[in-house]
């Protein structure tokens, strides 16, 4: 957490939601879209706003663009983030969310700030019809069920194979 706290501007900071990192570590079993999680929380300016082409984040993560496309549409498909237009990304303020940013090259004056109030971000995005639900209200509870879901699938799966070894074992042995 950054402050920029000051008697004019209090309560600057950025937040990250401690859930939402202890939940997309246990979802996303790939690193790329955790590392681009990741390079988007270290990229957004106040307010939340990401300005990176998907390029960018290919070049920065070393990877192809179709992985980095691929990686960032699932990282949308969960209202973690989303598209302005070509180039911009908003996190979803629950999520991640600079509300203050130091303006480089201010240091020698006085130092600048600029500094977005996250109420009016969550307001302005609630109002917005074209985005999805999940956008609109986020919620990790469909990450949790998904959590779930992913476990019960991998338990069964080692239940199967388990099944299949004690299969050929026995099958081995009766000849």
């Amino acid at each position: 957490m950054e402050f920029y706290d000051t008697p004019e501007r209090p309560k600057a900071f950025s937040m990250d939601s401690l859930e939402f990192f202890f939940l997309i570590a246990q979802y996303f079993r790939e690193a790329l879209p955790l590392r681009l999680i990741l390079l988007l929380i270290a990229c957004q300016k106040a307010g939340g706003q990401i300005r990176l082409t998907q390029e960018e984040m290919a070049t920065v993560l070393d990877v192809p663009r179709a992985k980095t496309n691929e990686a960032l549409q699932e990282v949308m498909s969960h209202g973690i983030v989303f598209k302005v237009r070509r180039g911009v990304y908003q996190f979803n303020p629950p999520y991640s969310y600079r509300v203050a940013e130091f303006i480089p090259g201010t240091e020698l004056v006085e130092a600048e700030y600029v500094q977005v109030d996250q109420e009016k971000t969550i307001v302005r995005i609630r109002r917005d019809e074209s985005l999805p639900d999940l956008v609109r209200f986020p919620s990790l509870e469909h990450m949790r069920e998904a959590i779930e879901e992913l476990r019960k699938k991998r338990a069964e799966e080692r239940a199967a194979r388990r099944l299949a070894r004690a299969q050929r074992k026995e099958e081995g042995s009766a000849q």
